[in-house]
């Protein structure tokens, strides 16, 4: 009797392809357009641009099946493959939220203040914690701040070694909401600021300010209480709500970050952080 042949061992690929959104038409005769490769496989979502250039040297990218070097132009329909050590090293990198108290800055230490980094070690970590994950010394290096949230501030703050996060929240045009509760007060009225705030000043809030000499973006302002506001912001720049409260006769006597897009500070307590959970998006 014949012997059937044998299966053929199936060899796992040693790299990712990415599919490549198919660019528009460009005229006849004019030139191919291209971008440094680093900048294509942040717009691609696979990276930020510094762990682009980081894989790129370690050998772990090629482009149309050549080796990739660093600075390479790519065209747009470049088809760009990615070493599975680098899917390995992303996958161990860290995103912690934070719940920060006043007196800690989100980035490097300034007039004596330390970073809230500094927090993040293991006697810190929420309780209620669930994610797997194990604390180790190595998921500080590299830990940045993913915005800001100024010293006078609490709430949450999102830390993170993952530049696909950093790009997220902070890139340039990211769109992520970001919600605030904001205590004010308003001249010399301590009680029910609600009640004498005039309407016309609330509708400017939420449109109409400038900063710096720039139009700020629409924003969603509305009472929690009679001295309490909500803002919804798709922007930060530095101090943002203290500074459009002022324009308008509030002041800021105490603001907490509640939410970063779909991710919620919810009852984590203050000065304790815990590990983005495998299942939360921004």
């Amino acid at each position: 009797m014949q012997e059937s042949p044998k299966p053929k061992a199936v060899t796992p690929p040693a790299s990712r392809a990415v599919r490549i959104p198919k660019p528009a038409p460009s005229l006849p005769g004019s030139p191919v357009p291209t971008v440094r490769l680093n900048k294509r496989m942040a717009d691609l979502g696979l990276c930020s641009r510094r762990e682009g250039d980081d894989w790129i040297a370690r050998g772990w990218v090629r482009v149309n099946g050549v080796p990739a070097v660093m600075g390479q132009p790519v065209a747009l329909d470049a088809r760009i493959e990615v070493a599975r050590e680098a899917e390995q090293q992303q996958r161990q990198q860290v995103t912690i939220l934070i719940n920060k108290p006043v007196g800690y800055v989100s980035g490097q230490a300034e007039d004596g203040h330390q970073p809230a980094v500094v927090l993040v070690q293991p006697q810190n970590r929420w309780s209620e914690c669930n994610s797997r994950m194990r604390w180790g010394h190595e998921q500080l290096r590299g830990l940045a701040p993913a915005g800001r949230l100024d010293i006078d501030s609490i709430g949450l703050l999102v830390l993170t070694q993952d530049g696909r996060v950093a790009r997220q929240l902070i890139g340039e045009g990211s769109d992520i909401e970001k919600e605030y509760l904001v205590r004010v007060s308003y001249g010399a009225e301590a009680l029910n600021v609600q009640a004498v705030f005039p309407r016309e000043k609330l509708a400017l809030l939420c449109h109409g300010l400038s900063l710096d000499g720039q139009a700020l973006r629409p924003a969603q302002v509305s009472w929690q209480n009679p001295e309490q506001l909500r803002f919804v912001l798709r922007e930060g720049k530095k101090r943002q709500i203290r500074r459009m409260c002022e324009q308008v006769g509030l002041f800021v006597t105490g603001l907490k970050r509640v939410r970063i897009g779909r991710v919620n500070l919810g009852h984590l307590p203050i000065g304790q952080w815990r590990y983005l959970a495998p299942h939360e998006q921004f």
